[in-house]
């Protein structure tokens, strides 16, 4: 069964979650854009990366905050007091829906695809953090409904919108590299941010009255609450989140997703630390295969994490940063030493230092949240520029096999059309495992 969040399922479902409403608040606001022309958005999690999220939204209509954890999103909560509050996305949408006109949507990864959905159903445009959602059947999904449904979308990968990662990808496009067969990138993630390599914890202590666990639980399975999972530990965890690849990747791998049209691996196989039943391991490399298109041969792309490198030999022995990429062609190699591909060192730097710059062919951008909400106004729905929910979908979906072949510790092959892994069946649970009853 699909787990397709319609409009009528979400809002039934709210009218009897209706205690999840914390704070009345009688709206001020009218159906229509107001005559500043500011958007009417909704926050779906404000603490953490939602908060930094909401700060982006400041010059617009802030009319409604969703949380379900009243500690993590206190500053929020503080900062606007008469906008309206609440603990469930669903009463939300119920009772502000025709106020609304566009959604942020900042928490776990569990939860960004099901709010999304229910968001773009209702024919409002979305701002999802990264990774887009968890798994990939809901990748698809997203990218479908925001086709059939035209709003305007952006993934929250906000190195996107840097003027140096822009650069570097008009660089691969103008083939400065020549013939492109071979990709690396790493991250420092896991272990300094977050742990993984954890089981279950038996102990049960008693919910904070300040969290609303059954919300935070939304989609996934049910189980215990226990501070090993919130907040912010529950990247690691298969239910909640996608480890470092969903968290880094669709920073780091982002140029070269976009420069080099990667899309619809046709196998995946990794290498990593002791495997778990409900976490990601503590490391782990994976290796994908790309194939050719119209534009270029083949390519693999390589991801290493929890503190594994590609060998510094590969950029004549320069010191290697906790992030980065390097992308190997025939005639040279970009070595872009930062998190979000904005940096550039072309080797060997002799061969290159009079290097004409190429075309500018992508504008710079206003900033990461002001080009979206641009283009909410604008009605512009997808254009290349953008890490819209189209070219978003498409990087997650190929990384988030990456993170299923983790999981099964197997080489998988990948049919893109049929939407199956055919070597490994057993794999295939996890493309679209179903939600939880109620949801």
């Amino acid at each position: 069964m699909s787990n397709r969040t319609s409009r009528r399922r979400f809002l039934k479902s709210s009218i009897a979650a209706g205690a999840g409403f914390w704070v009345a608040g009688r709206p001020s606001y009218a159906e229509s854009r107001s005559p500043n022309d500011k958007l009417s958005i909704a926050c779906v999690g404000i603490g953490g990366r939602g908060a930094g999220n909401v700060e982006g939204m400041m010059g617009e209509n802030i009319i409604a905050l969703c949380e379900v954890d009243e500690v993590r999103g206190n500053e929020m909560l503080k900062r606007l007091p008469d906008v309206a509050k609440f603990a469930d996305y669903r009463v939300m949408f119920d009772k502000l829906h025709k106020q609304i006109d566009a959604v942020v949507v900042s928490t776990p990864d569990h939860m960004h695809a099901p709010i999304t959905l229910a968001a773009i159903d209702l024919g409002k445009h979305v701002y999802c953090e990264k990774p887009l959602v968890r798994t990939v059947a809901e990748a698809r999904r997203v990218a479908e409904a925001t086709a059939e449904h035209k709003v305007v979308t952006q993934m929250g990968n906000g190195g996107n919108a840097q003027s140096g990662a822009r650069r570097n990808v008009e660089l691969l496009r103008a083939g400065v590299l020549g013939t492109i067969r071979e990709v690396h990138s790493w991250s420092d993630r896991p272990g300094r941010i977050w742990q993984q390599a954890l089981d279950r914890p038996v102990e049960t202590p008693p919910v904070p009255p300040t969290l609303k666990w059954d919300l935070w639980l939304g989609v996934a399975p049910q189980r215990p609450y226990h501070p090993a999972y919130l907040p912010g530990k529950w990247r690691g965890w298969y239910d909640f989140g996608t480890g470092a690849l969903g968290d880094m990747a669709c920073h780091i791998c982002n140029v070269a997703f976009w420069g080099l049209d990667l899309r619809d691996p046709t196998a995946i196989e990794c290498e990593c630390s002791e495997p778990y039943d409900e976490t990601y391991p503590a490391w782990s490399k994976v290796k994908w295969e790309f194939p050719a298109n119209a534009k270029r041969p083949g390519v693999r792309l390589y991801w290493y994490d929890g503190g594994k490198k590609p060998s510094p030999e590969l950029v004549e022995n320069r010191e290697l940063p906790d992030n980065g990429m390097i992308v190997i062609g025939e005639k040279g190699t970009l070595f872009m030493p930062s998190a979000d591909g904005a940096a550039r060192v072309l080797i060997p730097e002799d061969k290159f230092k009079d290097l004409k710059k190429p075309p500018k062919t992508i504008p710079d951008s206003p900033g990461h949240h002001e080009e979206w909400i641009r283009n909410c106004k604008n009605g512009d729905l997808g254009l290349d520029y953008m890490s819209h929910f189209g070219r978003a979908s498409v990087m997650t979906e190929s990384l988030l096999l990456g993170a299923l072949a983790i999981r099964v510790g197997k080489r998988i092959e990948w049919d893109a059309k049929k939407q199956k892994i055919t070597n490994v069946p057993d794999a295939n649970q996890y493309i679209d495992p179903p939600y939880r009853k109620g949801w």
